[in-house]
Protein backbone atom coordinates (compact mmCIF):
# COMPACT_ATOMS: atom_id res chain seq x y z
CA UNK A 1 0.00 0.00 0.00
CA UNK A 2 1.31 3.51 -1.23
CA UNK A 3 1.53 6.53 0.73
CA UNK A 4 -1.70 8.18 -1.02
CA UNK A 5 -3.60 4.50 -1.12
CA UNK A 6 -2.93 4.49 2.88
CA UNK A 7 -4.12 8.65 3.39
CA UNK A 8 -6.78 7.34 2.15
CA UNK A 9 -8.02 4.01 4.15
CA UNK A 10 -7.02 6.26 7.13
CA UNK A 11 -9.41 8.89 6.58
CA UNK A 12 -12.03 7.26 4.68
CA UNK A 13 -11.71 8.41 1.46
CA UNK A 14 -13.41 6.23 -1.83
CA UNK A 15 -10.70 4.37 -3.81
CA UNK A 16 -11.44 6.73 -7.04
CA UNK A 17 -11.70 9.75 -5.15
CA UNK A 18 -9.09 12.35 -6.87
CA UNK A 19 -10.16 15.34 -4.57
CA UNK A 20 -11.18 14.29 -1.35
CA UNK A 21 -12.32 17.12 1.33
CA UNK A 22 -13.46 16.54 4.80
CA UNK A 23 -14.21 19.71 7.28
CA UNK A 24 -12.07 21.92 4.99
CA UNK A 25 -11.73 25.44 6.59
CA UNK A 26 -9.93 28.60 5.75
CA UNK A 27 -9.26 31.83 8.00
CA UNK A 28 -8.01 35.03 6.82
CA UNK A 29 -7.17 36.38 10.86
CA UNK A 30 -10.84 36.91 11.96
CA UNK A 31 -12.62 35.92 8.76
CA UNK A 32 -13.68 32.35 8.73
CA UNK A 33 -14.04 32.02 4.64
CA UNK A 34 -14.47 27.77 4.15
CA UNK A 35 -16.29 26.74 7.40
CA UNK A 36 -16.51 22.58 6.79
CA UNK A 37 -16.25 21.73 3.45
CA UNK A 38 -17.10 18.11 2.31
CA UNK A 39 -16.48 17.55 -1.12
CA UNK A 40 -15.37 13.81 -2.65
CA UNK A 41 -14.65 14.40 -6.79
CA UNK A 42 -14.40 11.12 -8.44
CA UNK A 43 -11.65 10.34 -10.97
CA UNK A 44 -12.83 11.18 -14.57
CA UNK A 45 -15.71 13.56 -13.62
CA UNK A 46 -16.62 16.67 -13.84
CA UNK A 47 -17.59 19.28 -10.27
CA UNK A 48 -19.31 22.51 -11.38
CA UNK A 49 -19.29 25.37 -8.04
CA UNK A 50 -21.56 27.62 -8.36
CA UNK A 51 -22.47 30.16 -5.80
CA UNK A 52 -22.80 33.96 -5.05
CA UNK A 53 -19.29 36.43 -4.92
CA UNK A 54 -18.08 35.78 -1.88
CA UNK A 55 -19.30 32.06 -1.06
CA UNK A 56 -15.80 30.96 -0.83
CA UNK A 57 -15.79 29.14 -4.33
CA UNK A 58 -12.48 30.31 -5.65
CA UNK A 59 -10.33 29.84 -2.33
CA UNK A 60 -11.42 26.31 -1.73
CA UNK A 61 -10.04 26.12 -5.36
CA UNK A 62 -7.03 27.83 -4.41
CA UNK A 63 -6.70 25.15 -1.08
CA UNK A 64 -7.04 21.96 -3.76
CA UNK A 65 -3.51 23.20 -5.68
CA UNK A 66 -2.33 24.76 -2.02
CA UNK A 67 -1.63 28.24 -3.46
CA UNK A 68 -3.47 28.79 -0.33
CA UNK A 69 -3.22 26.56 3.00
CA UNK A 70 -6.40 25.20 4.84
CA UNK A 71 -6.96 26.15 8.57
CA UNK A 72 -8.18 22.80 9.17
CA UNK A 73 -9.17 19.43 7.96
CA UNK A 74 -8.65 17.01 5.50
CA UNK A 75 -7.76 17.87 1.49
CA UNK A 76 -6.78 15.32 -0.71
CA UNK A 77 -5.74 14.76 -4.34
CA UNK A 78 -5.36 11.74 -5.77
CA UNK A 79 -4.60 10.31 -2.32
CA UNK A 80 -1.80 13.14 -1.28
CA UNK A 81 -1.56 16.01 0.86
CA UNK A 82 -0.21 18.40 -1.87
CA UNK A 83 1.57 21.04 0.81
CA UNK A 84 2.32 18.45 4.04
CA UNK A 85 3.50 14.60 4.51
CA UNK A 86 1.47 12.57 7.43
CA UNK A 87 4.32 11.57 9.80
CA UNK A 88 3.03 9.83 13.43
CA UNK A 89 -0.08 11.47 13.20
CA UNK A 90 0.29 15.01 12.50
CA UNK A 91 0.80 17.00 9.39
CA UNK A 92 4.62 18.65 8.31
CA UNK A 93 4.94 21.12 5.24
CA UNK A 94 7.09 20.00 2.76
CA UNK A 95 9.70 21.29 0.93
CA UNK A 96 9.22 23.95 -1.86
CA UNK A 97 10.98 21.29 -4.33
CA UNK A 98 8.33 18.26 -3.47
CA UNK A 99 5.36 21.08 -3.39
CA UNK A 100 6.19 22.29 -6.71
CA UNK A 101 6.39 18.35 -7.79
CA UNK A 102 3.10 17.45 -6.32
CA UNK A 103 1.70 20.78 -7.60
CA UNK A 104 2.34 20.16 -11.32
CA UNK A 105 -0.40 17.30 -10.84
CA UNK A 106 -2.79 20.04 -10.82
CA UNK A 107 -3.13 22.46 -13.77
CA UNK A 108 -5.17 25.81 -12.80
CA UNK A 109 -6.92 27.89 -15.36
CA UNK A 110 -7.27 31.35 -14.29
CA UNK A 111 -10.09 34.08 -15.06
CA UNK A 112 -7.50 36.45 -16.12
CA UNK A 113 -5.26 33.79 -18.08
CA UNK A 114 -1.85 35.14 -16.29
CA UNK A 115 -0.26 34.03 -19.33
CA UNK A 116 3.28 35.62 -19.81
CA UNK A 117 3.23 38.50 -21.88
CA UNK A 118 7.33 38.47 -23.10
CA UNK A 119 6.62 34.93 -24.02
CA UNK A 120 5.50 33.07 -27.16
CA UNK A 121 2.18 30.90 -26.91
CA UNK A 122 5.06 28.17 -27.52
CA UNK A 123 7.47 29.24 -24.96
CA UNK A 124 4.21 29.65 -22.52
CA UNK A 125 3.87 25.95 -23.12
CA UNK A 126 6.96 24.56 -23.12
CA UNK A 127 8.35 26.54 -19.86
CA UNK A 128 6.98 24.47 -16.85
CA UNK A 129 7.11 20.89 -18.45
CA UNK A 130 11.08 21.56 -19.50
CA UNK A 131 11.75 23.43 -15.65
CA UNK A 132 9.66 21.86 -13.67
CA UNK A 133 9.13 17.83 -15.12
CA UNK A 134 12.46 18.31 -16.51
CA UNK A 135 11.54 17.25 -19.97
CA UNK A 136 13.91 17.70 -22.70
CA UNK A 137 12.68 20.62 -25.31
CA UNK A 138 12.12 18.43 -28.34
CA UNK A 139 9.32 16.52 -26.56
CA UNK A 140 7.85 19.30 -25.04
CA UNK A 141 7.32 21.06 -28.01
CA UNK A 142 6.12 18.56 -30.20
CA UNK A 143 3.24 18.03 -27.20
CA UNK A 144 2.71 21.74 -27.35
CA UNK A 145 1.82 21.58 -30.90
CA UNK A 146 -0.18 18.56 -30.44
CA UNK A 147 -2.39 20.57 -27.58
CA UNK A 148 -2.32 23.77 -29.75
CA UNK A 149 -4.22 21.53 -32.57
CA UNK A 150 -6.33 20.34 -29.83
CA UNK A 151 -7.53 23.52 -29.00
CA UNK A 152 -7.50 25.31 -32.11
CA UNK A 153 -4.73 27.32 -32.16
CA UNK A 154 -1.74 25.65 -34.29
CA UNK A 155 -1.73 28.92 -36.22
CA UNK A 156 -0.33 30.93 -33.21
CA UNK A 157 2.25 29.25 -32.08
CA UNK A 158 4.78 32.21 -32.44
CA UNK A 159 2.58 34.52 -31.28
CA UNK A 160 2.16 36.84 -27.93
CA UNK A 161 -0.92 37.29 -25.99
CA UNK A 162 -0.81 40.65 -26.54
CA UNK A 163 -1.50 39.72 -30.36
CA UNK A 164 -4.80 36.80 -29.04
CA UNK A 165 -8.15 37.88 -28.68
CA UNK A 166 -9.05 36.87 -24.62
CA UNK A 167 -10.74 33.58 -25.74
CA UNK A 168 -7.71 32.56 -27.44
CA UNK A 169 -5.37 33.27 -24.64
CA UNK A 170 -7.77 31.35 -22.42
CA UNK A 171 -7.56 28.51 -25.26
CA UNK A 172 -3.36 29.06 -25.00
CA UNK A 173 -3.75 29.14 -20.82
CA UNK A 174 -5.61 25.49 -20.76
CA UNK A 175 -3.22 24.00 -23.33
CA UNK A 176 -1.00 25.17 -21.09
CA UNK A 177 -2.31 23.14 -17.96
CA UNK A 178 -2.17 20.06 -19.66
CA UNK A 179 1.22 20.30 -20.57
CA UNK A 180 2.09 19.53 -17.36
CA UNK A 181 -0.34 16.74 -18.03
CA UNK A 182 -1.80 17.21 -14.94
CA UNK A 183 -4.40 14.30 -12.71
CA UNK A 184 -7.16 17.49 -12.73
CA UNK A 185 -8.20 20.84 -13.67
CA UNK A 186 -9.13 23.24 -11.75
CA UNK A 187 -11.17 26.11 -13.77
CA UNK A 188 -11.54 29.33 -11.34
CA UNK A 189 -14.66 31.07 -13.59
CA UNK A 190 -12.91 31.13 -16.82
CA UNK A 191 -15.33 32.88 -18.88
CA UNK A 192 -16.53 35.78 -16.69
CA UNK A 193 -13.77 38.15 -18.04
CA UNK A 194 -14.33 36.95 -21.82
CA UNK A 195 -16.78 38.95 -23.97
CA UNK A 196 -19.89 36.85 -24.62
CA UNK A 197 -19.04 36.12 -28.20
CA UNK A 198 -15.87 34.29 -26.88
CA UNK A 199 -17.32 32.35 -24.33
CA UNK A 200 -18.61 29.35 -26.32
CA UNK A 201 -14.79 28.37 -28.09
CA UNK A 202 -13.74 28.54 -24.49
CA UNK A 203 -16.61 25.98 -23.44
CA UNK A 204 -16.34 23.80 -26.26
CA UNK A 205 -12.76 23.21 -24.91
CA UNK A 206 -13.59 22.64 -21.55
CA UNK A 207 -16.52 20.29 -22.90
CA UNK A 208 -14.13 18.37 -24.96
CA UNK A 209 -11.44 17.91 -22.12
CA UNK A 210 -14.78 16.38 -20.25
CA UNK A 211 -15.13 14.16 -22.96
CA UNK A 212 -12.05 12.66 -22.86
CA UNK A 213 -12.08 11.66 -19.39
CA UNK A 214 -9.88 14.48 -17.62
CA UNK A 215 -11.08 15.03 -14.02
CA UNK A 216 -12.05 19.17 -13.59
CA UNK A 217 -13.25 21.10 -10.73
CA UNK A 218 -15.12 23.98 -12.17
CA UNK A 219 -16.02 27.03 -10.74
CA UNK A 220 -18.25 28.31 -13.21
CA UNK A 221 -21.53 31.02 -13.26
CA UNK A 222 -22.41 29.17 -16.81
CA UNK A 223 -25.46 27.41 -15.39
CA UNK A 224 -25.60 25.83 -19.05
CA UNK A 225 -22.29 24.55 -18.95
CA UNK A 226 -23.01 23.44 -15.87
CA UNK A 227 -25.85 21.08 -16.78
CA UNK A 228 -24.81 19.82 -19.80
CA UNK A 229 -21.40 18.74 -18.77
CA UNK A 230 -21.20 18.53 -15.18
CA UNK A 231 -21.38 15.02 -13.09
CA UNK A 232 -21.97 17.25 -10.07
CA UNK A 233 -23.41 20.68 -9.00
CA UNK A 234 -22.32 22.39 -6.02
CA UNK A 235 -23.70 24.87 -4.48
CA UNK A 236 -21.60 27.15 -2.32
CA UNK A 237 -22.95 30.12 0.14
CA UNK A 238 -20.79 31.81 3.24
CA UNK A 239 -18.26 29.25 3.52
CA UNK A 240 -19.85 26.12 3.56
CA UNK A 241 -21.93 23.80 0.87
CA UNK A 242 -25.50 24.32 0.93
CA UNK A 243 -26.70 21.67 -1.76
CA UNK A 244 -24.74 19.51 -4.45
CA UNK A 245 -26.49 16.97 -6.25
CA UNK A 246 -26.99 15.60 -9.94
CA UNK A 247 -26.92 18.85 -12.32
CA UNK A 248 -29.92 18.40 -13.99
CA UNK A 249 -31.79 17.84 -11.19
CA UNK A 250 -30.51 20.17 -8.71
CA UNK A 251 -31.35 22.87 -11.38
CA UNK A 252 -34.74 21.50 -12.09
CA UNK A 253 -35.74 20.98 -8.64
CA UNK A 254 -33.55 22.39 -5.77
CA UNK A 255 -34.09 21.59 -2.53
CA UNK A 256 -32.90 24.35 -0.38
CA UNK A 257 -34.93 27.59 -0.48
CA UNK A 258 -31.18 29.65 -0.82
CA UNK A 259 -30.47 27.45 -3.76
CA UNK A 260 -33.78 28.06 -5.47
CA UNK A 261 -33.59 32.06 -4.37
CA UNK A 262 -29.79 31.98 -5.99
CA UNK A 263 -30.86 30.04 -9.59
CA UNK A 264 -33.99 31.89 -9.82
CA UNK A 265 -31.48 35.11 -10.05
CA UNK A 266 -28.81 33.10 -12.31
CA UNK A 267 -31.24 31.23 -15.01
Amino acid sequence: MNAGEENQRRFGAPADAMVFARGVRKSFGPLEVLKGIDLVVPTGSVACIIGPSGSGKSTFLRCINHLEQISGGVLLVDGEFVGYDLRDGKLYEVKNSLLCKRRADIGMVFQSFNLFSHMTVMQNLIEAPTRVRGVPVQEARARAEALLARVGLSEKVNSYPRELSGGQQQRVAIARALAMNPKVLLFDEPTSALDPELVGEVLQVMRDLADSGMTMVVVTHEIGFAREVGDALIFMDQGVIVEQGLPRDMIADPQSPRTREFLSRVL
